[in-house]
């Protein structure tokens, strides 16, 4: 082989691996899109990560409104509360706490319990306060009867419409029952509406 043939030879082999270098550099960073001329850019091997993209941050939420607030519980939804926690309490006689009460030894205790002093019997009881008529009734107030004695000898509360919870001796425990039944309709004596819960002041007798 002469030496002008081998040059030529070595030549053609460093063209065709110059092609076959290009073409293998070609396919690794580019590929062409579905068949379309335009190329779609690929990562080379071994590449960064590109960083990713940080959600925007979000708005600080707004503040509450007036309509959005909690509301603290009105004060007779508190007394309410209260009395209702003691339901199927058994009636004692002359009782004052959970051990057993009687009508106006519950509703003292009760309001006792939210800072409003009240009497301790039922005749002193209703003359305490504003005087509400029937028609007006507003849970929390105080409903009174007719039932051993003549004028105000038993009580109970409000606490929506046509009900009150009370501590009678008939089936003899705190219970809530229709003061608009005929048995408690046809001894309604008054009604009558105290101060606010929690003014820690003894509530004025009616003059």
């Amino acid at each position: 082989m002469s030496a002008s043939y081998a040059d030529t030879t070595v030549v053609r082999v460093l063209q065709v691996a110059v092609v076959l270098v290009v073409a293998l550099a070609a396919g690794a960073c580019a590929a062409r899109s579905g068949g379309g001329s335009v190329p779609t850019p690929r990562p080379f091997p071994g590449a960064p990560v590109p960083p990713v993209a940080r959600a925007e941050p979000r708005a600080p939420a707004p503040a509450p409104t007036r309509e959005t607030e909690r509301a603290d519980p009105a004060p007779a939804d508190s007394v309410i509360n209260t009395a209702l926690k003691f339901l199927g309490v058994p009636y004692r006689n002359g009782g004052t706490d959970p051990s057993g009460f009687d009508c106006s030894g519950f509703i003292q205790y009760v309001f006792n319990a939210l800072g409003v002093a009240l009497p301790r019997e039922v005749r002193d009881q209703y003359r305490v306060g504003q005087d509400v008529s029937l028609d007006d009734v507003k849970a929390g107030d105080l409903l009174f009867f007719q039932t051993v004695s003549r004028g105000a000898s038993h009580v109970g509360m409000a606490i929506g419409p046509g009900q009150f919870v009370h501590a009678p001796s008939s089936r003899g425990v705190v219970r809530v029952e229709r003061y608009t039944a005929q048995y408690w309709a046809s001894r309604f004596v008054g009604a009558r509406r105290l101060p606010a819960a929690g003014t820690r002041s003894t509530a004025s007798l009616r003059r």
